[in-house]
């Protein structure tokens, strides 16, 4: 018989998170083995639990959400975004301009879908979220990749990013907090961001859905409340400041010059309605977590798990030679290095699949993250302190063999 083929459409998309290495970590579990995994930031998973007030307020009204909703949403969670929109400074939002889905995930590919033809560009960073490259990719458009500089704290290279506008390029992503590196970007580069797609003519896809898990006392800047003549599309939701990942909640924001984007805006609208209604108990989790206590504060705060986590793996690493990492300011997250002299690394999935066979860690590679080369992996500082110490010193173990492996 004719083989039945994926569409060609998939031929560019890759989403390593989920990809072969974890296939193979699934495998190693039926056969009974117990594997820590890093790769992954499913908060629940770790015994991290959302607030209280979500989950009994989701029990108490499920009974009601059997019905569809308004293709965009609910109106009162669809206004509690906007009163957060009012506290992040991102002026002039209506409840119009504010749309619901299952988790800022589908939001992100509807976004792209709606915007791109064949041909053009988006320019995505290095490292990224691989869900943004792989939409855009998806939607018939081309990603284009603007490195980050590890050397000044993982913030873009402007001057990377104004090279490679084309004639054919669309629209910036910013992914801040940053996913993978935890990087927060200041507000300087913010808004150099800003003036560049203001002269260019670019939308700017805002993906902020770690914006209140941060350390140090730092404070995030929505980049859409910079400006009011630049087209923003910012995403947030629930799954990382309220560890409410399964609740696939999240949201969409048009705001800054929408007088050029009618027929964009029309085109969300169309796809939205087409897939009728985000899930309705997860809609009714949106109004209760954004004014309920904010218990993230908690948990990034000195004393605080998360903190405390993120501490202890950074200590953990760069003790380790030829090891060296950003320390993440916010989400979930760090993007350690490998010294390329003392690890020379030709292929990091293949390393990533012997970490895993060796010591029964599970970790992304940076390639993965479409980092340009094999020299980096993303690690979840998510499990328990004794947990997490004991997945560092297993790679401790790993990278000590591969030096001495590789020293010969």
């Amino acid at each position: 018989m004719t083989p039945i083929v994926k569409s060609a459409k998939l031929a560019n998309v890759c989403y390593d998170i989920r990809g072969p290495v974890l296939d193979k970590a699934r495998q190693m579990e039926d056969e009974g083995q117990k594997i820590i995994k890093l790769n992954i930031g499913n908060i629940a998973a770790f015994g991290i639990e959302p607030p209280d007030e979500i989950v009994q307020d989701m029990i108490r009204n499920l009974p009601h959400t059997a019905g569809y909703t308004d293709s965009k949403g609910l109106f009162a969670p669809r206004k509690a975004v906007v009163h957060y929109c009012q506290e992040k400074k991102i002026a002039g939002v209506t409840v119009d301009d504010v749309y619901l889905g299952n988790g800022a995930s589908e939001l992100i590919t509807m976004s792209m879908n709606a915007l791109l033809n064949t041909g053009d560009e988006i320019l995505v960073p290095a490292p990224d979220y691989p869900l943004w490259t792989a939409s855009v990719a998806l939607s018939g458009g081309t990603p284009v990749h603007y490195l980050c500089d590890e050397g000044a704290d993982w913030t873009p290279d402007l001057d990377d990013i104004r090279r490679k506008i084309t004639p054919n390029t669309r629209g910036i992503v910013v992914i801040n907090p940053n996913n993978p590196t935890g990087t927060l970007y200041p507000e300087s580069v913010l808004r150099e961001i800003v003036e560049i797609a203001r002269q260019h003519q670019l939308i700017v896809f805002a993906d902020e859905i770690y914006d209140k898990t941060l350390y140090d006392g730092v404070t995030h800047t929505s980049i859409a409340s910079l400006a009011d003549d630049v087209l923003f599309v910012t995403f947030n939701g629930l799954s990382k400041n309220y560890r409410s990942c399964g609740y696939r909640a999240g949201w969409m924001i048009v705001s800054g010059d929408k007088r050029h984007a009618r027929d964009y805006i029309e085109g969300l609208n169309m796809l939205s309605s087409m897939r009728l209604c985000a899930n309705t108990p997860g809609q009714l989790a949106i109004q209760t977590a954004l004014g309920g206590y904010q218990s993230i504060k908690d948990l990034v705060a000195p004393t605080g798990r998360l903190c405390r986590q993120r501490d202890l793996a950074y200590n953990l690493l760069t003790q380790i030679p030829g090891v060296s990492v950003v320390k993440p300011k916010a989400a979930l997250y760090m993007f350690p290095r490998l010294d390329p002299k003392m690890y020379p690394i030709a292929d990091d999935q293949q390393f990533a699949y012997e970490l895993l066979a060796e010591q029964k860690v599970l970790i992304v590679q940076g390639t993965g993250f479409n980092w340009i080369a094999p020299d980096h992996f993303r690690l979840v500082f998510l499990p328990n302190s004794d947990d997490l110490a004991e997945a560092i010193g297993r790679i401790d173990q790993f990278l000590s063999h591969y030096r001495r492996r590789h020293s010969l």
